[in-house]
Parts: structure tokens; C-alpha cells; sequence
């Protein structure tokens, strides 16, 4: 199953998808995360939304809700350490997905 390849970048995915928009909603980030990747990550939201507690919880997100066509819709941001974090996680990232590369092109 692809999906468990994604399970353990779900954090990086998100905070990734935050750096880029600025702030997004649990189920536009989920749509992006599918569209992006061309159906091939489908995050639910059994795994999205105890991650996005658990990242606002560590400060590296924060939230504010909007009411938006009589609804309220709860909108998530990086913080500052957030930015951080996203940051030294993506160079990382980077360097790993390198690092694959040449062991599977080998």
C-alpha cells in the first residue's frame, strides 16, 4: 500500500503545505496533499486531525476560526517555530529523498 510510505512524512507534508499557503482548513489541506500527488496520498481525517492537535500542541501551528457562509471552518498556521521547524525538517527531507535516489537508481 503507498500510503504507508506517506504515513511517517505526514507531519513534513503538513507543515509543508502551511510554509506554501500561508493557511489552510483540515479538508483543503487534504484535497491538496490528494491533488498534488495525483490521488496517490489520501490523508484521512482520523490521521490528519489528531496531528494537527498534536502540532498545534507543540507550538509548531496555531489556529483561529472564521465563519465562512454561516459555517465556522478552523484555519491552522505555522508559528515562528513552526517556520523553523518546517524548515530544518525540509532540508532534511531533501537530503534523505537524495540519499534514496541513488540506492533505487543504482
Amino acid at each position: 500500500m503507498k500510503n504507508s510510505l506517506y504515513k511517517g512524512t505526514l507531519k513534513n507534508i503538513i507543515l509543508k503545505l502551511l510554509k506554501d499557503e500561508g493557511r489552510m482548513y483540515g479538508y483543503q489541506m487534504t484535497q491538496m496533499a490528494k491533488e498534488m500527488t495525483q490521488g496517490e496520498l489520501e490523508m484521512t481525517e482520523g490521521a490528519l486531525y489528531p496531528l494537527l492537535h498534536k502540532l498545534e500542541g507543540e507550538g509548531m501551528i496555531d489556529s483561529e476560526t472564521r465563519t465562512v457562509n454561516g459555517r465556522a471552518r478552523k484555519y491552522y498556521f505555522l508559528t515562528e517555530k513552526g517556520k523553523k521547524q518546517q524548515s530544518s525538517h525540509e532540508i532534511e527531507m531533501k537530503s534523505f529523498l537524495t540519499s534514496l535516489k541513488t540506492i533505487f537508481d543504482v
